[in-house]
């Protein structure tokens, strides 16, 4: 149990590429529990960065200096207690998930083969997909963790995209030009990070081999995350889940979709299918991975002291003698550029 507490797994890869039914697969396991999709991790690990540089802001005058406390050992200080959280309050996951069973979908032989009773599962699965693009971060939380990216072919993913309302109620995309450019960006990065640390870290499997082939893709998936074959783990793939139920002729209004997106999600979609993972890791991927993740501590470090200043200027103003009509306008600026904040931060 202890060389495994800290190895929690992430499924990462596209929207609707399959990332929730692999998820509750491998939930199907033993030694592995699914948890929902959490999304806060990748965030926090940039905020824990930006915490370090000012906790290491003065030199010798600050703290994490003074005490020679490197950043990794905060990470991982941070991902240990992480871990352990969701460890222990294990239960209470299990405890919700039969109270809302018929709300959330879930069969009763789901909740059987994921509970406690069914083994002491040592570890966690999270199988939210925007973790594509924080797989350097949460590795600086969880030195241990692996990463299993799910692909899916362009075209179908595209369709679901555009139908999840018929799941959900609610858009995931806007449109197909919005759908192609999602797909585009996850797999780009998760196909960097493949590049980046290698197999032994990034595995990657074709949704086609688990639905074709699931035995022998289950078999390759356990052995890559070190656990035994079970297989129950394939249960799962007898109901689909989270489906959209889009036929295979279905097609979208892509009169407004940019060609040369199509065009290059295409041609990724060609390699991907293509050509194996790489056997090697590379160290300039590694490199600009983790210049990515520097840039963007910097960029939310920087927006978030620009908000902060701003912020001061209203709570000034508002205490001043000024009109109201200038401090009520200085409010709404803020407003503004609290809102393109947040859509830079989506597009960053």
């Amino acid at each position: 149990m202890q060389d495994q507490i800290t190895k929690p797994i992430f499924v990462v890869g596209s929207p609707r590429s399959g990332t929730s039914i692999l998820t509750w697969c491998l939930g199907h396991h033993p030694n592995l529990f699914p948890v929902p999709e959490s999304n806060w991790m990748g965030d926090f690990a940039v905020n824990v960065a930006i915490a370090y540089q000012i906790g290491a802001a003065r030199g010798d005058y600050s703290i994490f200096t003074a005490m020679d406390i490197r950043d990794d050992e905060l990470f991982a200080a941070f991902g240990r207690s992480i871990n352990d959280l969701i460890l222990r309050h294990r239960t209470n996951l299990e405890r919700k998930r039969e109270e809302r069973s018929v709300a959330l979908k879930i069969e009763a032989r789901w909740l059987e083969a994921t509970s406690t009773a069914a083994g002491p599962k040592g570890r966690w699965v999270d199988g939210t997909p925007e973790y594509s693009f924080y797989i350097c971060g949460l590795r600086k939380l969880f030195p241990d963790a692996l990463f299993v990216h799910i692909f899916r072919d362009v075209r179908t993913v595209v369709r679901s995209m555009v139908n999840f309302h018929r799941v959900a109620g609610t858009q995931l995309v806007p449109n197909e030009q919005e759908a192609y450019h999602y797909w585009f960006r996850t797999v780009s990065a998760c196909i960097k990070a493949e590049q980046a640390y290698g197999p032994s870290v990034v595995y990657r499997i074709r949704y086609a081999d688990l639905v074709d082939n699931p035995e022998s893709a289950m078999r390759s998936l356990l052995e890559f995350l070190g656990e035994p074959y079970i297989a129950k783990c394939l249960e799962p793939l007898e109901q689909r889940i989270n489906s959209s139920g889009v036929s295979a002729d279905f097609k979208a209004d892509g009169a407004a979709t940019n060609p040369a997106l199509v065009d290059n999600a295409m041609q990724l979609c060609a390699e991907v299918e293509q050509a194996p993972q790489p056997t090697e890791l590379s160290r300039v991927a590694a490199d600009e991975m983790e210049a990515a993740f520097r840039e963007r501590v910097q960029y939310v470090a920087t927006m978030d002291n620009a908000y902060q200043k701003a912020r001061r200027i209203i709570e000034t103003l508002n205490g001043s003698a000024l009109p109201l009509y200038l401090v009520t306008g200085a409010m709404a600026m803020l407003a503004i550029a609290d809102s393109c904040a947040a859509v830079l931060s989506q597009l960053s």
